[in-house]
């Protein structure tokens, strides 16, 4: 076949469609993913790359998109290879010079940042050493690893054709919440990739809109080709298996309107079938390329109108001007659907002036009342600045956006994006936690919103923890947070040296906001609980030990001494105090605060 390059500049490259959905369907075999029959029932999948062919497909995938994982056995390390081997085999021999073959990688499943590029790239060394010269790299949720595999291949074989591609949702966002637009640029800025663009999740209607809002001049002018391969449309449940009931005719005339933009490289992803392919291909016959697209659209804003201002972020970059620190106070939520005790410890607490009160969200991965929710209360009923923590354990992307759009509306403009408590072990038969996000993936997600969706950003804070056994590490995690947007941090308690010394490091190392941690120990007992059982809090030993033989009341007023200890130590390196709530005892709080304003301790608080 004549080199890729001069094909697709005479004539549009139409790839096959689904796999997976399709070998179950004639297979009628669910037990086992597709990939396993590349070795157990070759046979099928060779006859479902000869249906796309004879459909009319011009480039076929390798079966062995699942196989993006990494296994330390050296038994299923082989097995995986061999999984691939065959898959490489099977398609080359189906296609015998009438279509292209490309190596299919799929998203890296369940790996760190780290093992994912080193995952892709022991797939492309079994590829490069069967002479794979095309590769698609699909489905993916986002960018890491991609360009450093991609060189990897271009080192060795410089003429290699790699496509990448994005699966998104109808808004534009992956599951890993990364915007559409920001993706493909990254990738078409990049000397090493030749195609990029979106496939999966959403169906042909969804990606034409998708497309239409594509800045295709820029790409086009980058000399890079643009792929578009959707779903056959939304899946339905039926007899326990996801079945899609897309009609390909409608299919068909969507990517026909797709291909008038200029968009060169298109087919089919889950729920398609030859039938698909075929029509699009009869749709397609006889048609000139397309160079340009057709119109020019400007993307619809979706931005808001109205207009707030933060004011807890005012008052926290301009505190020097007042020499007066700002105050967050944390409180848990209710354990049950009565919010009033915990309303009138708000008001309190509005009362000796604090700036924002700041609610957790489901703290030890117990169900407590909303903290968003909860927030927009204490915003509507009490005029106060909230800042509710937003974990990663309970919500998917949908949710999370969802309440995202609700607390905007409600003038809740910060959040605390955190990675969340684990659920207990106990616990996991019944509770399931989703962690769809980190906190830095979620941070980088409301900062994609608030380009697209916010007229007013929502500030995003995280935490910091100074108790870290290996600061250095828990440093370099924070440089990540500011750079997916975070704005400011909120530091766990700190009581021993170590801790008052890395947030001095941090002071030097991070451009951010930093609220220091303070939390009152309110006997022994608690203390021990906190250095033992809390993730993230360090007690030092002699800090235990001065409660020993104090009486109840002799206990809160160490524990109000201890925390304005803590407050004078921190002062120069922080911008705020960030105090949380034990047990809801306010009184102490209300101490606490009113000895830091005054100033009034042994160091000498300004």
């Amino acid at each position: 076949m004549i080199n890729i390059r001069d094909f697709l500049k005479r004539r549009v490259l139409l790839f096959d469609g689904a796999m997976g959905t399709y070998y179950a369907r004639i297979s009628g075999d669910m037990s086992l993913g597709c990939e396993q029959a590349n070795i157990k029932r070759p046979d099928i999948i060779r006859n479902i790359h000869r249906e796309y062919i004879d459909a009319g497909a011009m480039a076929i995938k390798t079966n062995t998109f699942g196989l993006s994982y990494f296994d330390t056995s050296h038994e299923e390390i082989q097995k995986r290879n061999e999984l691939i081997s065959a898959g490489y085999d099977i398609a080359t021999e189906a296609a015998q010079d009438k279509a292209y073959v490309f190596a299919d990688i799929g998203p890296a499943a369940g790996a760190s940042e780290s093992e994912t590029a080193d995952i892709y790239i022991s797939q492309a060394e079994i590829f490069l050493k069967k002479g794979a010269l095309n590769y698609i790299f699909e489905t993916l949720s986002g960018s890491e690893g991609i360009l450093k595999a991609a060189e990897f291949i271009k080192n060795l074989k410089p003429s290699a054709f790699i496509i990448v591609s994005f699966a998104v949702l109808p808004d534009g966002y992956t599951r890993d919440g990364r915007y559409y637009k920001d993706l493909i640029e990254k990738m078409q800025k990049s000397s090493v990739i030749d195609a990029v663009g979106i496939n999966c999740i959403s169906g042909a209607g969804q990606m034409y809109e998708l497309v239409r809002e594509f800045d295709l001049l820029r790409i086009f002018e980058s000399g890079k080709y643009l792929s578009v391969m959707p779903n056959a449309g939304y899946p339905v449940i039926r007899g326990n298996q996801s079945v899609f009931d897309g009609n390909d005719a409608y299919f068909a005339s969507k990517l026909k309107q797709i291909y008038s933009y200029g968009v060169r490289i298109i087919g089919g992803c889950c729920g398609t079938t030859p039938e698909y392919i075929k029509k699009v291909a009869q749709d397609l016959s006889g048609e000139a390329p397309k160079s340009v697209f057709v119109e020019k659209i400007k993307p619809e804003s979706h931005k808001s109108i109205k207009k707030y201002t933060n004011v807890f972020l005012d008052r926290l970059k301009t505190w020097k001007d007042t020499s007066k620190k700002v105050i967050a106070v944390e409180l848990d939520p209710p354990k049950d659907g009565d919010a009033q005790l915990f309303l009138q410890n708000a008001k309190r607490l509005k009362d000796i002036g604090i700036d924002i009160l700041t609610i957790s969200d489901c703290p030890i991965a117990r169900a407590r009342m909303d903290s968003s929710l909860l927030s927009c209360k204490i915003k509507r009923e009490l005029s106060m600045e909230v800042l509710p923590h937003l974990t990663c354990r309970d919500r998917n992307i949908n949710a999370t956006k969802a309440l995202l759009l609700g607390l905007y509306s409600e003038g809740v403009h910060n959040v605390l994006a955190v990675t969340g408590d684990p659920v207990p072990t106990a616990e996991r038969s019944e509770v399931n936690a989703v962690y769809q996000f980190n906190s830095r993936k979620l941070a980088s997600y409301i900062t994609s919103l608030n380009k697209d969706i916010f007229n007013d950003s929502i500030k995003i804070f995280t935490a910091l923890n100074i108790n870290s056994k290996n600061f250095s590490a828990e440093l370099k995690r924070a440089q990540l947070k500011i750079e997916c947007g975070s704005v400011g941090f909120l530091t766990q308690p700190a009581y021993s040296q170590e801790s008052f010394e890395n947030l001095k490091m941090a002071r030097c190392k991070l451009d951010a906001l930093i609220l220091g941690g303070v939390i009152p120990l309110i006997s022994k007992r608690n203390a021990v609980f906190m250095h033992n059982e809390v993730n993230g809090i360090s007690i030092p030993e002699d800090i235990i030990d001065s409660f020993e033989n104090l009486t109840p009341d002799e206990c809160k007023k160490h524990a109000i001494k201890l925390c304005l200890d803590v407050a004078a130590r921190m002062y120069e390196d922080v911008d705020g105090y960030y105090i949380i709530t034990p047990f809801q005892k306010i009184d102490i709080i209300e101490k606490i605060i009113s000895g830091i304003r005054q100033g009034v301790n042994d160091y000498g608080l300004r």
